[in-house]
């Protein structure tokens, strides 16, 4: 019998083990494609991707005419997925990269923080998103060390000669590709980010037309490259694998040469993901690249600070949620505040503060300035006692919080 109640309990322990996948990321920005491009081609392997989750067309630029208003530009696209906030508080305005804000966190520095073991990888076609954006051994984000990374391909001009219509371009992705896949089926690293230039490229030489079409089809091409990696993973191996693939900004409506305006094309975007549990908020609203962070965090189980998730701009894609878009102005002392319940249970915690220490790496004190239910979508909070010029203001549901701030010109 002794031998028997050993033998139920190794069966056990094993089945339990067999349970617990171990997660892994991947995310995918692909440069300057627009939604109306992407919908527009076969793309088998990103159909396939969302067959298993879903496609949504997305957004980038902040609120238009607000306070967080957003150029869409590439490397300010990027950093509002590595942070999950816009440019008001990230400070990466164009692709110079000048003065970029670290006090507010890259996906990758929670990931370390809460897993200083796990493995990280990037795979770029433009060196800067290591370097810079995510801020690879410097002293602003705590040393963080990306432990694998291939980057920096477009600085070898023997290997790459670069040719007039930006073929280099392509081949560097191609090289980029092939590591990446590689490297997932032989390491497979915990949190990966893949980013492909080739698609921008074609679409500031030659606009909207056959040559970006033909771009977005040797992109879709890619990502299947990658997915079949990850594939392999899923079968041969204990892993449960989430991919996410976006684009960083679309195209102006005249030609779709340029971009970095608020046209509507310019800020409309896409996400494709194999995600499960993708949540009405995903299905019904437009989510933003901001969301994405969010979403990662709650499938890897990364715990971020109180401090740092209340200045997140995003929310989860998938689970549950119990509000998001909120709004805020004042009127006569009054913040009247909204929002959209997607939980309609338990009630939404308003917190306020009038600084914004938080962003040269100091402490707000909020005050907790009243509590209504999450199904009421409005409050009506009374601000006579704090007289100010400006207050951040994050609405605390029992499933996520938001925040929004109000300015006063």
């Amino acid at each position: 019998m002794k031998y028997l109640f050993l033998a139920m309990s190794l069966l056990t322990v094993t089945s339990l083990s067999a349970q617990q996948k171990k997660h892994k990321v991947l995310f995918i920005i692909a440069d300057g494609i627009p939604a109306d491009v992407i919908e527009s081609q076969p793309t088998p392997h990103l159909k396939r991707i969302a067959k298993e989750g879903g496609y949504r067309r997305a957004y980038v630029g902040g609120e238009k005419n607000g306070y967080s208003q957003t150029p869409t530009i590439s490397a300010v696209g990027y950093n509002s997925l590595l942070t999950s906030t816009w440019v008001n508080k990230h400070n990466v305005w164009d692709n110079d990269i000048a003065a970029q804000n670290y006090a507010y966190p890259s996906i990758f520095r929670f990931f370390k923080s809460a897993y200083p073991k796990k493995k990280t990888a990037i795979f770029s076609t433009w060196l800067d998103n290591r370097t810079k954006l995510v801020g690879d051994g410097l002293a602003q984000t705590g040393n963080l060390h990306i432990d694998h990374a291939v980057d920096g391909l477009e600085l070898d001009t023997v290997r790459f000669p670069h040719d007039k219509d930006s073929w280099y371009i392509h081949l560097i992705d191609e090289t980029v590709v092939d590591k990446a896949a590689d490297f997932v089926r032989s390491d497979a690293p915990d949190m990966t980010w893949v980013y492909l230039e080739y698609s921008d490229d074609m679409g500031h030489r030659y606009g909207t037309g056959e040559r970006m079409d033909t771009a977005v089809r040797m992109t879709d091409d890619m990502v299947g490259k990658i997915w079949d990696a990850m594939e392999y993973r899923r079968a041969k191996f204990n892993e449960d694998w989430q991919i996410y693939i976006t684009t960083d900004h679309g195209r102006d409506a005249h030609g779709g040469h340029g971009h970095g305006g608020q046209s509507d094309r310019e800020r409309t975007t896409w996400i494709v993901t194999n995600a499960k549990g993708l949540n009405p908020y995903f299905k019904t609203a437009q989510p933003g690249i901001v969301d994405i962070l969010p979403s990662i965090a709650r499938f890897m189980n990364i715990s971020i600070p109180v401090e740092n998730a209340r200045e997140l701009d995003g929310v989860p894609l998938t689970g549950a949620i119990s509000l998001a878009q909120p709004t805020a102005s004042l009127v006569q002392d009054q913040l009247q505040l909204g929002w959209k319940a997607y939980d309609k249970k338990g009630t939404v915690k308003i917190w306020v503060t009038t600084t914004n220490h938080y962003k040269t790496g100091g402490h707000d004190d909020y005050k907790l300035l009243g509590e209504v239910p999450v199904s009421k979508e409005s409050a009506s909070i009374s601000v006579k006692s704090l007289p100010s010029s400006f207050y951040k203001i994050v609405l605390e549901g029992p499933l996520n919080s938001v925040n929004r701030w109000v300015v006063q010109q």
